[in-house]
């Protein structure tokens, strides 16, 4: 006689045996429809679970968490079955749900096609449609290897082999088609009704280059049909924000083989780079940071000290001269370190915040690299604050204000928090590591900021707040973050004299606001999909004249806007006025000035926005104060009002 503890607090109570599924309908024939799974005991099981003791339960619908990622998993297994049924010799390996979707890897004498891939979508409609039921089946280990052996799917089989001789192996049926599987799944093919395969990819089994390349089909799957069709517009969305198309569009940057991973930047977005740097560099001048600039090449065994080549060995490059080997500097924290030791330092030196733009270089697998997003040589906006203990929430919270204050004044408002704590491999006192994380909780807390806890995922010297922007169309972007570490000063031997005239270890504070500056480009370009804000435009304004005869006017207008610090082009080829708008529109130029006859007779210039807003004829001093006080106060919402541009 099970008793069933329901998640608020009521019990249901039977005289047999029931499984998840007769639960749902007892408490209601609604809840009965949809229900996906339970939650047993904290664990996930098929509704078609038995349950014989009392336990505590919660039904799984669709509008859970659990249940998007079981629907998810439920169509790799309906995509595998829709393969099987349209091509029986190809072999089933692995397929797991991942962020937005699934994907599946199968091994087959031929490459699937884009044509291929609208059969099997037409197939999983089919099978959909027939609402075959899925089933749960145990096999003994032998047992279950010799089912797929004998189905020729020698990838299943060797899968099973690498699980431990005495388990039982987890089976799921559906139609004529079978899985190995942990599950759970669906209680049928009919509760997957909003799914669409996306496209082909290659994959080595399981990740290893020395094995062969299978064919990888991935797809997306979500609770309703609306859900699919948002994503889906999302998408093409993000599609029309490619950096990448947009950077090449707009002349901004290049990549090519010889530097994989590495920017060739040109005039336009090296324009870009170095405003953003000069903006950090005056925001870190005003908050009393020094900055500092360190070796490229540092010998290995400064590494080794700080614990960074034991971690991140496979990530460093390095290179060899006379008898000694240096790494490639992937960070700048060890030595910044070394400038902290020069000289002897008092507790009445603290804090000191050192900041670097150091360019750092990560050997990134080179499957993924993603233009600016992901690359392997790239310069952080890095500090360092080197502090007492008592400091640190000071300190802290004013990173924190300054945190929010420069992602405001790039457009972004939304911001997102996560307080990473200690990882299972790290190096210090548990002691210590709790002070870290007791102070990073004070200072979120002092500051009523809402934020998620991220166990396990604080770096390995210390735990860190995580700042993430969530972009207009719903990504979300790590880029900001503070971490405390108690543990690295003293590896690399930095002391102060305290008050009491003892010699201590500074607690170091890492602190970055953008992160890696090409990276965050390549954000701010997604974002604004290339339009934008004034201060941060290449090319603030470009001036055409209509004939000719108006060019010694266009360049008394270019040099008083030269003088007035503005980033101005002119153009005056020999074309239509509307070739010459549409051109330079595209080029996404805040401020296209137009000069005909009338404008030079009146000493002024038409005034007309990329969007296509005419502003009408204003004097060049009245237009000049306009852009200063658009600058100024760095406005991204006006000039995104004609985004579609």
């Amino acid at each position: 006689m099970p008793i069933i503890t329901l998640p608020d607090g009521s019990h249901r109570q039977f005289d047999t045996s029931v499984t998840v599924a007769d639960v749902a309908a007892h408490i209601g024939a609604g809840l009965a429809k949809v229900a996906l799974a339970g939650k047993m005991n904290g664990r996930l099981v098929d509704t078609s679970t038995l349950i014989e003791e009392d336990v505590s339960l919660a039904i799984v619908t669709d509008r859970d968490p659990e249940g998007l990622d079981i629907i998810r998993h439920s169509c790799a297994h309906l995509m595998a079955q829709a393969v099987k049924n349209l091509f029986p010799t190809a072999q089933v390996t692995i397929g797991p749900v991942i962020e937005n979707g699934f994907f599946y890897d199968f091994a087959y004498e031929k490459s699937f096609t884009s044509e291929d891939l609208i059969q099997i979508q037409s197939k999983m409609e089919e099978i959909v449609t027939q609402n075959l039921t899925i089933t749960r089946s145990v096999m003994s280990r032998d047992a279950a290897t010799d089912f797929f052996r004998t189905r020729g799917e020698e990838y299943k089989a060797q899968i099973i082999e690498s699980i431990p001789t005495n388990d039982d192996i987890s089976l799921y049926q559906q139609g004529d088609f079978t899985d190995l599987c942990r599950g759970p799944h669906v209680p049928s093919t009919g509760k997957l009704k909003a799914f669409k395969l996306m496209k082909l990819a290659g994959a080595y089994w399981r990740g290893d280059s020395n094995n062969a390349m299978l064919q990888r089909i991935y797809g997306t799957a979500w609770v309703k049909k609306k859900d699919l069709k948002s994503y889906l517009n999302r998408l093409e969305e993000a599609e029309k924000r490619d950096h990448r198309k947009l950077g090449k569009r707009l002349n901004l940057f290049h990549v090519q083989e010889e530097a994989p991973g590495m920017i060739f930047w040109h005039d336009k977005g090296w324009t870009i780079y170095l405003l953003i740097q000069d903006y950090i560099r005056n925001l870190l001048r005003q908050h009393r940071y020094q900055e500092v600039n360190t070796p490229q090449l540092v010998d290995r065994s400064l590494w080794e000290k700080s614990g960074h080549w034991d971690k991140f060995g496979d990530m460093i490059f390095s290179t060899h001269s006379e008898h000694r080997d240096y790494a490639i500097k992937p960070m700048n924290c060890p030595c910044h370190i070394q400038i902290f030791k020069q000289g002897l330092k008092s507790y009445r030196d603290l804090p000191l915040r050192m900041a670097e733009f150091g360019s750092c270089h990560r050997n990134e697998p080179s499957g993924t690299l993603h233009g600016l997003m992901r690359i392997r040589n790239f310069v952080q906006d890095d500090a360092h604050i080197f502090c007492t203990e008592t400091q640190i929430q000071t300190e802290v919270s004013d990173f924190i204000d300054l945190v929010f204050k420069t992602y405001a004044d790039f457009g972004f408002h939304h911001i997102i928090i996560k307080l990473s704590t200690r990882p299972e491999k790290r190096v210090g006192s548990d002691e210590d590591w709790d002070k870290a994380e007791q102070a990073l909780e004070l200072a979120l807390n002092n500051k009523k900021l809402n934020w998620e806890l991220q166990p396990g995922e604080g770096a390995f010297y210390g735990p860190k707040i995580e700042f993430s922007l969530k972009d207009c169309i719903g990504r979300v972007w790590q880029c900001g973050t503070i971490q405390v570490d108690f543990s690295m000063p003293g590896r690399l031997g930095a002391e102060y004299v305290d008050s009491d005239g003892q010699k201590k270890v500074p607690v170091m504070l890492h602190r970055a606001i953008l992160g890696s500056i090409e990276r965050f480009i390549g954000i701010l370009i997604e974002e604004h999909a290339g339009i934008l804000p004034l201060w941060l435009a290449p090319v603030q304004v470009v001036i055409l004249n209509i004939t000719d005869q108006q060019a010694p006017y266009v360049k008394t207008v270019e040099t008083h806007l030269l003088e007035q610090g503005i980033r101005v082009i002119t153009d005056v080829r020999n074309e239509k006025i509307g070739l010459k708008i549409r051109e330079h529109t595209l080029q996404k130029i805040p401020y296209l000035l137009i000069v005909g006859e009338r404008e030079v007779d009146n000493q002024q210039v038409a005034v007309r926005l990329r969007g296509g807003e005419d502003k009408g004829a204003l004097s060049l001093s009245a237009f000049t104060e306009l852009l200063h006080a658009e600058v100024a106060g760095r406005r991204v919402t006006s000039l995104l009002q004609n985004a579609h541009a």
